[in-house]
C-alpha cells in the first residue's frame, strides 16, 4: 500500500497537546477554564493517536508491542511540553511587561538550552524502544511522524513568539 508522504493539515492542531502556541505566548491560555483546556488536550491527543494509527498500518502483534511504548513516550513529551509552556509563559510575561533585561534573557536562554538538551536525551532513549517494538521500516516511519510533529511545533513557535526587545 503506497502512503501519501504528507501528513494531513489536521496535524497542525494536534501540536497543541500541551497548550502551546500563540495563545500561551499572548497570554490568552490562562483565560480559559482549566476543564475546557483539559478536554481540548484530550481531544488533541486522541487525534494524534488516530493519525499515527492511520499511517502506521500495524499488525495486531506490532500494535501490542508498539502502543505501550507510544503511550510512555507521549507522557514524556507531555512533561517536556509543560516545561516549554512554562518557559514561553515566562518569556511572554517579560515581553508584555517590557521588563526583559539582559540578565532575564540570559536565564531564559539557559533554560531553553537545557530543554533542548533534555529533548535530545529523551529522543535518544526512546529510539531503541521503538526499534525493539517494531520492524525497522515501521520504526523509521513512526519516528518520521514524530519528527514532523516536532518540526511543525517549532515552526509554529517561530512564527508566534515575538522577537526579544
Amino acid at each position: 500500500m503506497e502512503m501519501n508522504r504528507k501528513l494531513p493539515a489536521k496535524l497542525l492542531a494536534v501540536l497543541f497537546v500541551a497548550g502551546l502556541g500563540s495563545a500561551a505566548v499572548n497570554g490568552r491560555a490562562q483565560d480559559k477554564p482549566v476543564n475546557n483546556l483539559e478536554s481540548v488536550h484530550e481531544k488533541l491527543k486522541a487525534d494524534k493517536k488516530s493519525i499515527v494509527t492511520k499511517y502506521m498500518d500495524l499488525t495486531e502483534s506490532e500494535a501490542q508491542n508498539f502502543w505501550p511504548v507510544y503511550e510512555d513516550y507521549q507522557k514524556d513529551l507531555q512533561k517536556f511540553h509543560e516545561r516549554l509552556g512554562a518557559l514561553l509563559k515566562s518569556y511572554a510575561a517579560e515581553s508584555r511587561g517590557k521588563s526583559l533585561t539582559d540578565e532575564k534573557a540570559k536565564k531564559l536562554l539557559d533554560e531553553w538550552l537545557g530543554l533542548e538538551q533534555d529533548e535530545i536525551k529523551q529522543r535518544s532513549a526512546f529510539i531503541p524502544k521503538v526499534t525493539k517494538a517494531l520492524p525497522a521500516k515501521k520504526a523509521a516511519r513512526y519516528l518520521q511522524i514524530e519528527n514532523e510533529y516536532r518540526m511543525l511545533l517549532r515552526y509554529d513557535l517561530a512564527t508566534t513568539v515575538p522577537l526579544a526587545r
